[in-house]
C-alpha cells in the first residue's frame, strides 16, 4: 500500500474531507472511495499498482496522480467540497505534467496527448494529440515533457525540444509581436538532452548534449540566472546562453513563478549535491533574504551539518520549496500561507526549516521517497522502482539511438533503429528462416508509427495493437518473460563478452559488465544509463572498499540473483555486502541480495 502525506491547501478541490481547508502538518493521504476508480474485473495485484502511486502534478485548476499500472485519476477545482476524482481516458501513461490552465500526458508508445485554452481553443477540455502536429513525421516519438504556466515543450527521441501554447512572455524563445501564441508545436532548438521549466513559470531552461544551459521567457525578478537583473529588459524572446554556472553536473532545475532552483552535483568520488537558487526573495523561494540574479548557492547548516547527510529530492511549488535528504530529512521555506511548508503553522519562512512528519518507511528504502510541491500544496510519498519488470527500460533504450546498433526502413523511407542484441533472443529462433529478415519485410510495409508499435510490442511483450500483432507473432518469442529473456542473454559471465560495454575498476582489476544488466539491477546504473543529462561515453567505476570474495558475491548475484553454494557467509561479508547495496543502489525485490545473504549465514551457522 502506498505511503502519502499532504499538506497545505486543502479546498477546491478538497482532498482529504473532514479536514480543515489548510493543513499545517503532514497528515496521511487517502483516495476517497477509492474502490470505485477500480475496474471489477481486474485482478487484485492490478488493483494494488492503482492504488502506488507514480507520479504527482498538479495546477491551479487540477492535481493528477498517475499509478504503477499506467493509469491516472484526476481532482479538478470546483466548489462541490464532495467531488470525487475522475479516471482520465487514457492508458499505458508514462509521465504527466499540469501547467496553470494545462496538460499534457506521455504514453509509453510515445504520443503527446495535452488539453487547454492554449492548446486547443476550439475545445480546451478535450485532449488532443499534439505529437502527432509535428511537421517532421521522424520527429514524432516524444520522450519527454515538461509544463510551464501557459505552454508545454516536447523533448523528441530525436534530442529535438518542441514548444506549444503562449508565448506572451516569450517562453517559446519568439518574439511575442511575431508568435503569441501556438496550436502546433514549433521547433526550438536542437540538440537539446533536457528541459527545465516549472507548473507556474513562464521561463524555460533547455540543456543541451556539452551541458551548456540556455533561457528564455520572463525574466523580470532574474529567473533566469543571468549574470544581471534584466528589469529594463524582462522578457528575453532568444534563447540566451546562461554563464557562470556553477561547477558540476546539472540534475535537475525546476521553476516557480518569481524564481529558479538548480541542483549541482559534484565529480567527486563521493558526489555531493548542492542547490542554487535565483530570482526574487520576497516572494520566498529563494532560500536567502536577498535579490539573486545568478544562481548562487542556498546554505543551510541544517541539512550541510552531517557529511554522509546528501540531498535525495528537491521540489518547487509556486512560491514554495522543500527538500528531502538521504537521511530522511524534510527541510522547507517560501509561502506558507496555507500551511505548505508542514511547519504547524502559517508564517512564511525565508530560510529552510526542519519539517517534522509522520514516521514512515525510511528506515527500509528512503530512496524510493519523493517529495512534490504543488500550486500551494505539498505532498511527500513513496515511489517503489520495479526492477523485475523491465518494458519501460527497454523501450526507453529502443529510444536511445546509442543503443541501436541495427536499421530498418519503413514503407516512406524513414529510418527506425532496435538493439540488434534483444531481437535475437526475442524472435524465435529458426534456423530455417532468418526473423530478422522477415521483420525487416513486415516493418517495410508499415508507417513510422506502426513500426514504433511493432518494436514496442517485441520489446514489451505486450500486445499494443492487435492488429500488428497478428503479423509478427509467428516471428516473435510471445511465450518468454521479458526477465528471463534478459537472463538468457547474460546468464553466463563467459558468454557475449563482445556485450559487455561498462567497466567497473577495483584496485588493479576491471570487471566487464553489460549495461543493460547494471540497469536491471541498480538504481545508480540505472540512473547514469538512462538520464538524458548523462555524458554517453563509457566510464570507469571505481569502487575499492568491497574485498575480492564480497565483489565476486556481488558480480554472481547480478548474473544469477544467486549466492554460490561454496560461499561461506561472514558477518564481515555481510557488513561490506550492505555497503556495496547502499552504494550500488541495488535492486531490492524478492529475492534480495541482503535477504539471500542472511538465510545462507544463518543456516550455515547451523549447521
Amino acid at each position: 500500500m502506498n505511503d502519502c502525506l499532504f499538506f497545505g491547501y486543502n479546498k477546491y478541490p478538497k482532498l482529504i474531507k473532514n479536514e480543515p481547508d489548510s493543513i499545517t502538518k503532514p497528515i496521511q493521504f487517502k483516495f476517497e472511495n477509492e474502490n470505485e476508480n477500480l475496474n471489477e474485473n481486474e485482478n487484485e495485484n492490478e488493483n494494488e499498482n492503482e492504488k502506488q502511486i507514480k507520479q504527482i502534478s498538479t495546477g491551479e485548476y487540477s492535481i493528477i496522480f498517475l499509478f504503477k499500472n499506467g493509469k491516472a485519476i484526476e481532482y479538478l477545482k470546483g466548489n462541490d467540497s464532495n467531488q470525487n476524482p475522475e479516471k482520465i481516458q487514457i492508458e499505458n501513461i508514462q509521465k504527466l505534467t499540469v501547467g496553470y490552465a494545462n496538460e499534457a500526458i506521455l504514453t509509453i508508445e510515445g504520443n503527446v496527448f495535452a488539453k487547454g485554452i492554449d492548446i486547443n481553443s476550439n475545445n480546451p477540455k478535450e485532449f488532443i494529440n499534439i505529437s502527432s502536429l509535428i511537421e517532421d513525421i521522424n520527429d514524432r516519438t516524444i520522450q519527454d515533457i515538461v509544463s510551464g504556466y501557459s505552454s508545454i515543450y516536447l523533448l523528441t527521441s530525436n534530442q529535438n525540444a518542441y514548444g506549444i501554447g503562449s508565448n506572451y512572455s516569450t517562453q517559446l524563445g519568439f518574439d511575442s509581436k511575431t508568435i503569441r501564441k501556438t496550436e502546433k508545436p514549433i521547433l526550438m532548438m536542437k540538440n537539446v538532452s533536457k528541459i527545465f521549466s516549472g507548473n507556474e513559470s513562464t521561463c524555460v531552461f533547455l540543456l543541451n548534449s556539452n551541458q551548456e544551459l540556455f533561457g528564455c521567457g520572463w525574466n523580470y525578478w532574474g529567473q533566469l540566472g543571468l549574470e544581471k537583473s534584466r528589469k529594463e529588459d524582462a522578457y528575453i524572446d532568444k534563447l540566451t546562453k546562461i554563464q557562470n554556472i556553477p561547477k558540476g553536473k546539472i540534475i535537475d532545475i525546476q521553476c516557480g513563478y518569481w524564481h529558479s532552483v538548480m541542483m549541482i552535483e559534484n565529480e567527486d568520488q563521493n558526489p555531493k549535491r548542492k542547490l542554487y537558487s535565483c530570482g526574487d526573495y520576497r516572494y520566498n523561494g529563494l532560500g536567502k533574504n536577498e535579490y539573486t540574479y545568478e544562481f548562487t548557492e542556498i546554505k543551510s547548516s541544517l541539512f550541510e551539518e552531517n557529511e554522509n547527510d546528501n540531498i535525495l529530492d528537491f521540489s518547487v511549488g509556486n512560491e514554495h520549496t522543500l527538500i528531502l535528504t538521504s537521511k530522511g530529512k524534510l527541510f522547507g521555506f517560501g509561502n506558507n500561507e496555507f500551511g505548505q511548508l508542514g511547519t504547524g503553522d502559517t508564517n512564511h519562512q525565508l530560510f529552510p526549516i526542519q519539517i517534522e512528519f509522520l514516521e514512515l518507511r525510511f528506515n527500509e528504502d528512503t530512496f524510493n521517497y519523493h517529495v512534490y510541491c504543488g500550486y500551494k500544496s505539498s505532498f511527500l510519498y513513496y515511489s517503489f522502482s520495479s526492477f523485475s519488470n523491465l518494458e519501460e527500460d527497454l523501450i526507453k533504450l529502443f529510444r536511445r539511438k546509442e543503443f541501436c546498433d541495427i536499421s530498418f526502413k519503413t514503407e516512406n523511407g524513414e529510418i527506425i533503429k532496435a538493439h540488434k542484441l534483444i531481437l535475437k533472443y526475442r524472435l524465435n529462433q529458426n534456423q530455417n528462416q532468418n526473423q530478422i529478415e522477415k521483420l525487416q519485410e513486415i516493418i517495410s510495409k508499415k508507417s513510422i508509427k506502426e513500426s514504433n508499435q511493432i518494436f514496442e510490442m517485441i520489446y514489451s511483450n505486450k500486445i499494443i495493437n492487435p492488429k500488428l500483432y497478428s503479423e509478427i507473432k509467428e516471428i516473435i518469442n510471445s511465450n518468454e518473460k521479458i526477465e528471463e529473456t534478459m537472463k538468457r542473454i547474460y546468464g553466463n559471465e563467459n558468454e557475449n563478452e563482445n556485450e559487455k560495454d561498462f567497466i567497473i575498476e577495483r584496485k588493479e582489476k576491471q570487471y566487464k559488465f553489460p549495461k543493460l544488466i547494471l540497469i536491471m539491477r541498480s538504481e545508480l546504473y540505472r540512473g547514469m544509463f538512462l538520464s538524458v543529462t548523462e555524458d554517453k561515453s563509457n566510464k570507469v567505476t571505481d569502487y575499492s572498499e568491497l574485498s575480492n570474495k564480497s565483489f565476486q558475491i556481488f558480480e554472481y548475484w547480478i548474473y544469477s540473483n544467486k549466492i554460490k553454494d561454496e560461499i561461506q557467509i561472514t558477518q564481515e561479508i555481510i557488513d561490506e555486502i550492505q555497503i556495496g547495496i547502499d552504494y550500488f543502489q541495488l535492486n531490492q525485490t524478492n529475492p534480495n541480495l541482503f535477504d539471500l545473504l542472511i538465510n545462507k549465514f544463518n543456516i550455515q551457522n547451523q549447521n
